[in-house]
């Protein structure tokens, strides 16, 4: 049976408990869920073969399709990505955490197998207190929308567990997830900077920190 506590919204006892049960399922290359600020998040070690093989099979994808990553500091990110430029730090100081998923190069000597062939990752650092207590416990997290695959991301602990099950070894319930929007998504693997998916950052206040930051809307004016 899954273990679920309610770690509330205010660090605690039962907040550590629960960090503790997570990153003690995370070691096991076993499932965790909790929250960030936007939907709740399955996840799983990235480094564990047995955690990513949970982790695609409870979201009914295939090894083809990448799955992202959530770090719990900025600096977490040399760690794992290669060829970060100006443009890129200036938006992780501005935007982390917070909604903002960049993609960036990996580095070429991670032992993973996160998918996809483009030597790329997604890459977040989270909102959320009860995410960032997590992280702080486990390092990096392979992550996504708690739902099988083609379902709405769940905001709720509740709805996550109808969707995932026994599947989970640990669910942490820390509330609805309180923003309504998902993350924005910018590409950092080209020669500019490339929005992608406007959504908790509106493209117009990157701008102000990256100017640019280049979109579909800029490069469709730029043709004509």
């Amino acid at each position: 049976m899954p273990l679920r506590i309610d770690v509330g919204t205010r660090p605690g006892p039962d907040r550590s408990r629960g960090v503790t049960a997570a990153a003690a399922a995370a070691r096991r290359g076993e499932l965790l869920v909790f929250p960030t600020e936007s939907m709740y998040a399955v996840a799983a070690d990235p480094f564990s073969p047995r955690g990513i093989r949970a982790l695609r099979d409870v979201k009914g994808r295939g090894s083809a399709l990448p799955v992202p990553v959530l770090v719990g500091a900025i600096r977490t990110v040399d760690g794992l990505a290669t060829g970060i430029a100006a443009d890129g730090r200036a938006l992780i100081e501005a935007a982390w955490p917070g909604p903002l998923t960049l993609i960036v190069r990996a580095q070429p000597t991670l032992a993973w197998d996160l998918g996809g062939t483009s030597g790329t990752i997604s890459v977040r650092m989270p909102l959320h207190p009860v995410a960032l207590d997590v992280l702080a416990a486990t390092g990096p997290l392979a992550a996504t929308g708690a739902q099988r695959s083609g379902s709405v991301a769940p905001r709720s602990c509740a709805e996550t567990e109808e969707h995932l099950g026994d599947a989970v070894s640990v669910y942490l319930d820390g509330g609805p997830a309180p923003a309504e929007l998902p993350s924005t998504v910018v590409d950092l693997t080209g020669p500019v900077p490339t929005l992608l998916r406007e959504g908790g950052f509106p493209a117009d206040v990157l701008r102000e920190v990256c100017p640019d930051l280049v979109g579909p809307d800029l490069r469709d004016s730029d043709e004509g």
